[in-house]
């Protein structure tokens, strides 16, 4: 899911990605793969297969690889042949892969497990579940895919990306600078498990699927930001990083993406647990697991992601803007490092 916190937080990417033509473009990309999808659903009801857990995730997983690498196709505007030619195989596996495969098979575990909390299991009630899986796990895949596409595009056109949702820079990051994020991320998952803990004794309430699914979005939605300032910042304390906001700003993080992905990453861990694992109500120590993994998870991406912004004030602000249009400049600052 990283890549789609990159893409609405990192201005440059989210200003690409929100013109007024370029979205008219992706509505369609997006209702295609949607109908297809309905009529993969179809094919599966008729041989009954759409209620095994397996063989959904499998269809959903391989339909949006083949639409993750057409959408990206037509957002870098070339033929599908032209992109596979031009692209390294890393490039076209991570399409597939990543963006279309797993995806796709989170997405759908995502729309079971919330479909499971609204008392709609799929378990009981096969039919709407596995169709609402396939078809907005085909329609996200392909709106992202169309997105990545045309980011590379613009890139090759010459326009200036410090940050590329591919994840190469989150790598770069964990592996090469873990004195940066290392002691945040821990603090924040063991002080996360530590408060889901005394809610489970103070409030039994939190032991269930409505209630963790609450009490994470808070948490992780806490953590993200507190980690993104901290990253937007790396010169200030917290507090005088949170002081040069208003409480509507930081609001408006802690909601999006904050609690979005939280409750996202809570929910795909919990269809994964429920339906592959066929464990329907899971012990405490598991849910403490999920919610300690989902806030760790949710503060390392925010303070990539404020880390990422501030790389991206700071260039775009000592560069002037008429290099910021060169061709080759652009190539420099796509390829640096975190």
């Amino acid at each position: 899911m990283l890549h789609r916190m990159t893409m609405r937080v990192a201005p440059a990417l989210t200003l690409a990605v929100t013109e007024a033509d370029f979205r008219r473009r992706k509505r369609v990309v997006m209702v295609v793969p949607g109908l297809v999808a309905f009529a993969l659903y179809r094919g599966l009801k008729a041989a009954a297969w759409h209620e095994d857990i397996i063989v959904l995730l499998c269809a959903s997983g391989l339909f949006s690889s083949l639409v993750a690498l057409a959408a990206y196709a037509y957002g870098r505007e070339r033929p599908f042949v032209d992109v596979l030619r031009e692209d390294d195989l890393r490039t076209q596996a991570w399409v597939a892969l990543r963006i279309g495969f797993l995806y796709a098979v989170q997405l759908s575990l995502m729309v079971l497990a919330l479909l499971k909390v609204a008392t709609y299991d799929y378990h009981d009630h096969p039919d709407g579940p596995a169709m609402m899986a396939l078809i907005i796990a085909s329609m996200s895949v392909a709106r992202d895919a169309f997105e990545i596409g045309h980011v590379r595009l613009l890139q090759q056109q010459g326009r200036p990306l410090v940050t590329l949702p591919d994840g190469k820079a989150l790598w770069t990051l964990v592996t090469g600078r873990a004195d940066l994020w290392a002691e945040r991320v821990a603090v924040t998952t063991v002080a996360v498990g530590l408060v889901y803990l005394a809610l489970t004794v103070m409030m039994p309430a939190a032991t269930t699927d409505l209630g963790e699914l609450i009490v994470i979005g808070v948490l992780a939605g806490a953590a993200c930001t507190l980690a993104f300032v901290q990253g937007l910042h790396p010169s200030l304390r917290m507090w005088e990083g949170l002081m040069r906001y208003s409480w509507r700003e930081l609001l408006r993080f802690f909601l999006w993406p904050g609690m979005a992905f939280g409750w996202t990453y809570y929910l795909i861990a919990d269809g994964a647990i429920s339906f592959l694992m066929a464990v329907p109500d899971p012990p405490v120590w598991v849910r403490l697991l999920v919610t300690a993994g989902t806030a760790g998870i949710l503060s390392l991406y925010g303070y990539y992601l404020g880390r990422s912004r501030w790389q991206e004030e700071t260039l775009h602000a000592s560069i002037p803007t008429s290099l910021l249009r060169c061709p080759f400049l652009s190539n420099i600052l796509a390829s640096k490092k975190a």
